[in-house]
């Protein structure tokens, strides 16, 4: 919510609309109705395919945060319910019970276990300390598994007096030995490691799985991302992603996948070439896994393929090699005979099937994002999809001809009778002649004979894809009269390995290209006010806004959010410090032309255009010191700068 009310905040403080735009009424988006906005997120079918619970999120207004809560309903969306506070809920193998992550004591999430019959009775099943994670059914339904972080028992101790009752000292001092220390939107981490735990599904003390000085869990930059684990529907193993291994805290892209024993504890690796290997999934009958990963490789991006092996981790296959995609949420088929998964292609994410011997084929189509969530024995999915004028709903899918179907409106109350802008697809040809896909968003009341300011959004990552996903924030500039363009340049996923490379080590570099060549497409259209034209972005976008207003002086303003200012200082401030050092081919201190040259900060001299800074005073991923940098910087220059 703060990240666009700071974008709405800039449009103000940088240009003033023509009279003629259209003005906030009942009938345009504005960043009022936003406060009533709703997400929906990880909808889940009922094993015999007749109820779909989801998780439903919404702004409390006084405590300025987003609520959760799971909400039920038949499969068809009748019968549309609250059902408890909470998240993440998951259904039991027989359908009688769900478990789901809540509030409560000690104080923090637990997990909790509710009854689906009429008396609905529900049962906090863990006291732990710390937050659990990832809870899954075992396949009895007797147990419930989960990930938690156990805290470092040799961690430093240090003896101070005991302060006196009331007292307010000075918090202890705090001990940094691993190289990631803090994580964006979490602050400082307790120094420990991620391991499996096992609790009694009607109660009882969770009891660890897996122990040692090393993680469960995947982590592509060192840090905690949900633990990929499954297990075998026997319920005597568990396989499960991570790195067992003492130096995890500086491999970077490293991950294996390993079996768990679960009634002896002992642990074996199923896939352990060098590589980044995740997200393993058991087929029915238990003889074969499916997960996602790449070997290891000197570029700095990896598209990663869809791979099954025996459950020994004997006979890897890739089956999405020709894909040239990232795949995504992927499930078994109930028959066993293939997979389905998601994957990001030209700005739209669809479902796709891929069989055992290699061979993939779309299930849905078209111009949308759908991401896949959990699947029926009836061959009935259900996931979340949008599109550039339809907000994230909860959809049922039928995946033997492909339909999908809305089952929840949410935002109809806030988006009834409001005029939406419309967004058109655009390729261009850039440097070297690259074809490049971006979009064009116009106001609801659009008039080709008529001139409009320009907002240009740059997206981050760099390594990411803007979609076709419905935009609050688009369709709010587009409502307060400007047209949008934002694009995929050179770097970004879903155009293959070869276009995500293209800045290999060479960051910013034919990215900015690519940027200027879409704006002067639309320039050709005759339809901007050149003389107004701005342009923004976060975290990679502010990367490339800084280095746009350091290479040209063509626009009016920029709002430079959350950016990268200086490589070699970025290194040492942020909690990703090795997808820092990945872009170059040599340290710093081996080679600081290299980073230099990349940095915005060194462009300085050349920028004239009045910016906007705006960075969050705890972001730990693009830290504050990077605005404050550039910032001073443009003040000592007296370019009008405003942080």
């Amino acid at each position: 919510m703060r990240v666009l009310a700071a974008s709405l905040a800039w449009l103000a403080a940088v240009a003033v609309s023509a009279a003629a735009q259209e003005t906030a009424s009942d009938t345009l988006l504005t960043v009022d109705h936003y406060l009533d906005w709703e997400q929906v997120a990880d909808p889940r079918i009922s094993p015999d395919g007749s109820q779909i619970i989801y998780t439903r999120r919404w702004v409390n207004k006084v405590e300025d945060k987003w609520e959760s809560a799971l909400w039920i309903m038949s499969a068809d969306g009748s019968h549309h319910r609250f059902l408890v506070k909470g998240s993440d809920a998951r259904w039991s193998p027989d359908g009688r019970r769900i478990l789901y992550l809540a509030d409560g004591e000690p104080k923090g999430t637990q997990i909790f276990v509710r009854w689906m019959d009429a008396e609905g009775a529900s049962s906090q099943i863990t006291r732990v300390t710390e937050k659990p994670g990832n809870a899954e059914w075992s396949p009895d339904g007797k147990a419930i598994s989960f990930v938690m972080v156990v805290p470092d028992s040799t961690a430093w101790s240090i003896s101070l007096p005991k302060p006196p009752e009331g007292a307010k000292w000075t918090a202890a001092p705090r001990v940094v030995e691993d190289l990631h220390y803090r994580q964006d939107r979490v602050g400082f981490m307790r120094q420990g490691y991620t391991h499996l735990f096992l609790v009694p599904a009607d109660g009882g003390t969770a009891r660890p799985l897996t122990s040692g000085r090393w993680n469960v869990g995947a982590r592509f930059d060192g840090l905690v991302l949900d633990a990929g684990y499954d297990w075998t529907p026997d319920g005597r193993t568990i396989v499960f992603d991570g790195l067992q291994d003492s130096t995890w805290d500086r491999q970077y892209q490293v991950s294996r996948i390993y079996a768990l024993d679960v009634a002896s504890g002992a642990i074996r690796p199923l896939v352990a070439r060098p590589g980044f290997w995740e997200s393993p999934r058991v087929s029915p009958d238990g003889r074969t896994m499916a997960f996602i990963g790449a070997d290891s490789s000197e570029q700095t991006h990896r598209t990663s393929d869809l791979w099954t092996a025996a459950i020994d981790g004997s006979g890897m296959r890739n089956l999405s090699r020709k894909l040239d995609r990232d795949p995504d949420n992927v499930r078994w088929a109930p028959d066993g005979k293939g997979l389905y998964f998601t994957a990001p292609d030209r700005g739209s994410i669809n479902v796709r099937y891929a069989d055992l011997a290699g061979g993939v084929r779309d299930v849905t189509q078209g111009a949308q994002v759908v991401a896949l969530a959990s699947l029926s024995r009836a061959l009935v999915a259900v996931g979340v999809r949008s599109d550039p004028v339809h907000s994230a709903d909860v959809v049922r899918i039928d995946l033997r001809r492909g339909q999908v179907t809305p089952v929840t409106a949410v935002n109809d109350d806030v988006l009834a009778n409001k005029r939406l802008a419309q967004v058109e697809e655009i390729w261009y040809t850039s440097s070297g002649g690259t074809r490049v896909q971006g979009w064009i968003v116009k106001p609801s009341a659009f008039d080709q004979h008529k001139k409009y300011p320009l907002i240009f959004e740059i997206h981050g990552g760099p390594f990411a894809m803007y979609n076709v996903g419905f935009s609050y924030a688009f369709q709010n500039f587009a409502a307060n009269g400007y047209v949008v363009l934002y694009t995929n340049p050179r770097g970004s996923t879903g155009y293959g390995d070869a276009f995500s490379n293209g800045i290999d080590h060479n960051y910013p570099g034919p990215d900015y290209d690519d940027l200027m060549a879409g704006v002067d497409a639309v320039i050709g259209r005759g339809f901007l006010d050149t003389t107004r034209m701005y342009v923004g972005g976060c975290s990679g976008g502010g990367v490339l806004s800084s280095w746009v207003i350091g290479h040209t002086n063509r626009f009016a303003a920029a709002a430079v959010r959350c950016p990268v200012i200086n490589w070699i200082s970025m290194a040492g401030q942020t909690d990703i410090p090795l997808f820092t050092y990945s872009f170059f081919r040599q340290p710093f201190w081996d080679k600081p032309d290299e980073w230099l040259a990349h940095s915005s900060l060194m462009y300085v001299g050349r920028v004239t255009t009045p910016t906007l800074l705006m960075t969050g005073e705890l972001d730990m991923r693009t830290p504050i010191p990077q605005t404050e940098e550039y910032f001073a910087a443009l003040q000592v220059r007296h370019v009008p700068t405003t942080l």
